[in-house]
């Protein structure tokens, strides 16, 4: 990134970095989310000087660091606060990080930042529980570049995604030489961290299939037979994917007085700049800021959020729902073009329990109710529901 758009870039207040500061003083910090999304960002900016040459920032990816931590040399009385960045991928970093908490937590503060999910470390039991709080960190959306978006806003996100950046140089050619980058370095060597596949060139070939399977229900037996593996096997490729921030899925939202689909999953990417078409990759926007949307709440105040679409056995489809403890609080139609309210938006309403039904689009009109169903830009429903 060029120097004047990472100046830029580091003036920012990231969403979340309000809510780290009280948790920290309690508890561990652990920041996942994406390769490149701005995880070292955040977590330096609790070091003087922030900077990854900060002795109490220990990245395991460095060799020096890797000798340093390995041997328990922590500058624990430089510095009150230490950073761990990528330590999950020491085979015992979580008795490492235990110990270092429960030993220094009245003196030192301790950060532990990843690319991989942090919390799949609660199907081996209970090493941490209660010793720290977990923060999902996304990339950019509309409302957290600019509090009153605009189209060209809107326009810029498209094109380039929300990682910081590609999105702040704004440069086409070091946009796609970033995003062949960073697929090598997730499929190459995040996935062998995680686990051991040795048929990487499949992988490859799968990750970049994803994209034009976007905004579809995923079929996993189309995959098998294009990839010539077996459905197990790309069921496991996809949730490692997933594991590492690249992808993630949303389940379908049944209800009693409609024939649901109930286990076909759609599809989406962290970058939904990979996404071609226009229309799936607005779809995919959508997606991301909504998901944004209910990992912040979970994250921030403890509610079990989730996102889901509905659709039923004769294809009638509205593309999002979110829900809150369970139960459904609106849901979201995308279109790219000025278009008039969607037929299934009425269908549904009459025969399910959501309160509020939106239809965003990528233009300027704005009509309709939130009850019976309102179309507006996206922009607009972004501030007007607070999304972060």
């Amino acid at each position: 990134m060029p120097t004047s758009f990472f100046n830029v870039y580091i003036r920012l207040l990231r969403y979340l970095q309000p809510y780290l500061e009280e948790v920290l003083s309690k508890k561990m910090l652990f920041i996942g989310g994406p390769r490149q999304v701005g995880k070292t960002t955040l977590a330096l900016q609790f070091l003087k000087p922030s900077t990854i040459k900060n002795p109490a920032y220990l990245n395991w990816d460095r060799n020096s660091d890797k000798v340093l931590i390995l041997k328990d040399k922590f500058p624990l009385e430089q510095s009150k606060t230490i950073v761990l960045d990528e330590i999950h991928k020491f085979s015992k970093w979580r008795n490492l990080v235990k110990g270092l908490y429960d030993k220094h937590h009245e003196d030192n503060r301790f950060i532990v930042t990843g690319s991989e999910r942090l919390d799949t470390f609660r199907k081996g039991g209970d090493y941490l529980l209660g010793r720290f709080r977990y923060f999902r960190l996304h990339p950019f959306s509309l409302t957290e570049l600019n509090k009153n978006p605009s189209k060209s806003d809107l326009e810029a996100l498209l094109k380039f995604g929300g990682f910081p950046e590609p999105l702040f140089a704004q440069n086409e050619s070091e946009h796609r030489i970033w995003q062949n980058d960073r697929m090598v370095k997730v499929a190459s060597e995040d996935i062998r961290d995680l686990e051991t596949i040795k048929d990487i060139s499949s992988l490859l070939l799968l990750a970049e299939s994803l994209p034009n399977r976007v905004g579809s229900p995923l079929s996993l037996k189309n995959l098998s037979e294009v990839l010539m593996v077996s459905q197990p096997t790309v069921d496991r490729w996809v949730e490692a994917l997933s594991a590492l921030y690249y992808c993630y899925s949303i389940l379908p939202f049944g209800s009693p007085k409609i024939r649901a689909v109930k286990k076909l999953k759609k599809l989406y990417l962290w970058d939904w700049s990979q996404v071609e078409e226009i229309g799936f990759r607005f779809e995919n926007l959508v997606a991301s800021h909504l998901l944004k949307y209910c990992h912040f709440i979970t994250d921030t105040q403890g509610y079990q959020m989730e996102l889901r679409y509905l659709r039923d056995t004769d294809g009638r489809e509205i593309d999002f729902v979110v829900l809150k403890n369970k139960k459904p609080i609106f849901a979201v139609e995308c279109k790219s073009g000025e278009k008039s309210l969607s037929k299934h938006i009425e269908y549904f309403k009459n025969r399910t329990s959501i309160p509020e039904f939106y239809q965003v689009h990528m233009g300027s009109k704005d009509f309709g109710s939130n009850t019976s169903g309102r179309v507006l830009p996206f922009p607009k429903f972004c501030k007007e529901l607070v999304l972060v």
